[in-house]
């Protein structure tokens, strides 16, 4: 990537928006954790390019490592060993800080733990993102409340998580993930806590956002029926990638 395609963001170097390759690339990575003289694995050895525009499903058991790949593909967990191409930059040469401004930038993250902030309402807690992008008050007055909309939690809107069901916070926690038009998504279990009927719906906005708006999705799932909606789907087992089916 040339450095015109930098801009300057807290200090810290970013790739603007015609710098997105789309690529995500990841090559020979491992994770693991040391307990004791014992080395547990928890990523082994994985090879996955991932294109911009590509809706891709990764499967496996529980304990197979899914989450753990979102993770260090979101940034928000370290590997031991491999290469991260994220845009075209690697990773692991990446500070901290740029870090974070990558992932501000470009990524929306939708958690299997919906990790919203307890302190902030659901409108304060979906406006999150808008203020880090540095948004102006009126634009995300507006963007909040078609979101608010969009989800049908406008009555929703001044409480708390606390006062949610796991339901209602899992529609927060996507409508956070999306209000900022990310480039990619990630998805922990999208649907884990929807009932069959807001569950399909968030599978369809998915693919609606993939195909039409070209946004980049990678969805962990459990479920045969959403994982049909990838591309190509990543079977994951011990750490590994067993097979891709297409």
């Amino acid at each position: 990537m040339s450095k015109d395609q930098f801009i300057k963001n807290d200090g810290n170097s970013l790739p603007t928006a015609e710098g997105w390759g789309g690529a995500v690339q990841l090559k020979g990575i491992y994770k693991w954790v040391n307990t004791g003289t014992k080395r547990t694995f928890l990523l082994k050895d994985i090879n996955l390019t991932v294109n911009e525009g590509e809706f891709i499903s990764i499967m496996g058991p529980s304990g197979s490592g899914k989450s753990t790949l979102l993770n260090v593909i979101g940034m928000l967990d370290d590997f031991n060993e491999g290469q991260y191409s994220f845009m075209g930059e690697p990773v692991q040469n990446l500070k901290e800080k740029q870090r974070v401004n990558l992932y501000k930038q470009y990524i929306g993250f939708v958690f299997q733990a919906y990790h919203l902030i307890d302190e902030l309402t659901v409108y304060e807690n979906i406006e999150t993102p808008l203020i880090y992008k540095g948004f102006k008050t009126s634009e995300r007055k507006a963007m909040v409340a078609d979101m608010l909309d969009r989800f049908q939690i406008v009555g929703k809107k001044d409480l708390f998580p606390a006062q949610l069901s796991g339901g209602q916070q899992q529609l927060v926690g996507i409508a956070r993930a999306l209000i900022a038009n990310p480039k990619l998504i990630l998805a922990d279990e999208p649907t884990g806590n929807l009932n069959s009927k807001q569950g399909e719906e968030i599978m369809e906005l998915f693919k609606k956002l993939n195909r039409e708006d070209g946004v980049t999705i990678i969805q962990v799932t459990h479920s045969e029926k959403n994982a049909a909606y990838g591309s190509r789907i990543i079977h994951l087992l011990d750490g590994r990638v067993e097979r891709v089916e297409r």
